[in-house]
C-alpha cells in the first residue's frame, strides 16, 4: 500500500498488494449489516461524542461515532440517523436490528494497565485470551457486525509505562488482533509529554504498519488522530499536523479514522474539536477531500506505477499509488520535519497528458519524471491523467 524511500517494501506488503490488484472487493463485504461496501464510502469517526452534536459533526465531514456514554437511546440513536451517521458501540442484543448500528466494540485499550478498584492502583492489562474469548462470544451473538478493538499507544511506542508489567511485551499484539475484525490503536505526538514521542508525528503510521505486520494483512486496520491540546496546556496539534497524521495513515493502510476530540486540560471540554473553530474547520477540510477521493482510496494500489528519490535521505518520501477512472492518484508526505526534493517516476514510458497538485491550484510540467518540494511532514496529492 506505500513505499519509502529508506526501505524495500516488506514481502507481506508486497503479497498483499498484489492480492489488492486482483481483486478491490470492500473490506467490509463480509458483514450484512456491517459498515457501507460503496467505493465511495470512507469511515470517518469521531471518538465517545454526544449524539446532540451529530449535526455540527456531519457537517465537517463526520460518518460515524465510535462509543458512546453508557448506552444508546432509541432517541440518540434517531438522532444519528437522522444526520445520517452510523454508529459502533458496546453489544445490545436488543438494537441488533437498528440499521443504524454498524459494528461491536471491545473496551477501550485493554492492552493497558487497568485500575483496580477503590483506586488502589494499577493491575496488569486485560490478556488477549481474554479479548479473543469475548470477541467469539460476540461474533456467536452477532456475525453480521464487525467488531472493533482499540489499542494503546504501545502498539507504537514500545517502551510505554502504561503498559505495566507488559512494558515492551510486543509479543501480546498479533494475540490481541485475533480478538477483532478492526484493529485500530492511538498515539498522539504533537502533544506527547516524552520527548522520545513528542513531535515525530511517524509514530503514527508506524503503528499502521505494525497492525498490518501482526495481522498479516488480514483485519481492517483503523487508527486515533489527535485534534486537540487534550492535557497538554502548553501544545496543541496545528492543522498542518493533523493533516500530515491523516495522510501518512492512510498512505501506510489505514481503512478508516477515528479523530480524538476531547480536551482535558486546562478544563474538560467534550467537543474539544468543534470548540476550536479553526481546527474543525480545517478537519472538515481534510474530511471533504478524502470523501472526494474515496473511490481512488479504496482502489486497488499499484506497487509498481511510480518509484521516488529524495534529495534529502534523511527525509523518506512515503507514498501510495491508486488508479481510478482512468487516472493515476499519487498520494506522498515527507516522513521527517525537515526539506527534502522529491523526484517521481511514472514507470509507464507513456508520459502523462496532464499532472495536476489537488488543493494546491497548480500543474506540474507533464514527464515521465517530475520534481516537487516537501516541507517537513508535508503532505502532496496528485491526480495524473
Amino acid at each position: 500500500m506505500f513505499h519509502s524511500t529508506r526501505a524495500t517494501v516488506p514481502l507481506f506488503l508486497l503479497a498483499s498488494m498484489l492480492a489488492l490488484s486482483a481483486q478491490a472487493d470492500s473490506p467490509y463485504a463480509p458483514f450484512k449489516n456491517g459498515p457501507p461496501q460503496s467505493d465511495d464510502y470512507f469511515p470517518i469517526a469521531v471518538w465517545l461524542q454526544s449524539p446532540a452534536k451529530a449535526a455540527q459533526y456531519q457537517a465537517i465531514g463526520i460518518n460515524t461515532y465510535v462509543g458512546i456514554w453508557r448506552s444508546p437511546t432509541v432517541e440518540q440513536l434517531a438522532e444519528l440517523q437522522k444526520h445520517d451517521i452510523s454508529l459502533i458501540c458496546h453489544y445490545k442484543p436488543e438494537f441488533k436490528d437498528q440499521k443504524t448500528i454498524i459494528g461491536w466494540m471491545h473496551g477501550d485499550e485493554p492492552d493497558n494497565a487497568q485500575s483496580l478498584p477503590g483506586g488502589k492502583g494499577y493491575g496488569p492489562p486485560i490478556t488477549p485470551e481474554k479479548i479473543v474469548a469475548d470477541y467469539q462470544k460476540l461474533k456467536e451473538a452477532d456475525p453480521t457486525r464487525p467488531i472493533l478493538l482499540n489499542l494503546g499507544q504501545g502498539v507504537a511506542y514500545d517502551n510505554y509505562i502504561g503498559r505495566g508489567v507488559r512494558r515492551r511485551k510486543l509479543e501480546d499484539y498479533p494475540k490481541y488482533i485475533q480478538g477483532s475484525d478492526i484493529v485500530s490503536f492511538d498515539i498522539y505526538p504533537a502533544t506527547h509529554d516524552e520527548p522520545e514521542i513528542a513531535g515525530h508525528l511517524e509514530y503514527v503510521p508506524k503503528g499502521v504498519t505494525r497492525l498490518r505486520e501482526w495481522s498479516d494483512d488480514k483485519k481492517i486496520v483503523w487508527n486515533c488522530i489527535e485534534t486537540t491540546r487534550i492535557s497538554n496546556e502548553k501544545l496543541k496539534p496545528t492543522p498542518q499536523q493533523v493533516k500530515a497524521e491523516v495522510w501518512m495513515s492512510l498512505i501506510h493502510g489505514s481503512r478508516g479514522l477515528i479523530y480524538f476530540a476531547h480536551e482535558f486540560k486546562p478544563k474538560f471540554i467534550e467537543a474539544g474539536l468543534l470548540a476550536d473553530k479553526e481546527m474543525a474547520k480545517a478537519v472538515g477540510q481534510i474530511n471533504a477531500q478524502i470523501k472526494e477521493l474515496a473511490p481512488a482510496l479504496n482502489a486497488a494500489a499499484d506497487p509498481t506505477a511510480v518509484t521516488v528519490a529524495t534529495s534529502n535521505k534523511e527525509v523518506p518520501i512515503a507514498f501510495t499509488a491508486r488508479r481510478h477512472a482512468g487516472n493515476l492518484y499519487l498520494f506522498a508526505v515527507a516522513m521527517r520535519n525537515e526539506e527534502t526534493q522529491a523526484t517521481f517516476t511514472i514507470t509507464n514510458p507513456k508520459p502523462p497528458e496532464k499532472i495536476e497538485v489537488l488543493s494546491e491550484s497548480r500543474l506540474i510540467p507533464a514527464a515521465t519524471h517530475f520534481e516537487d518540494t516537501f516541507k517537513g511532514y508535508e503532505v502532496h496529492l496528485y491526480r495524473i491523467r
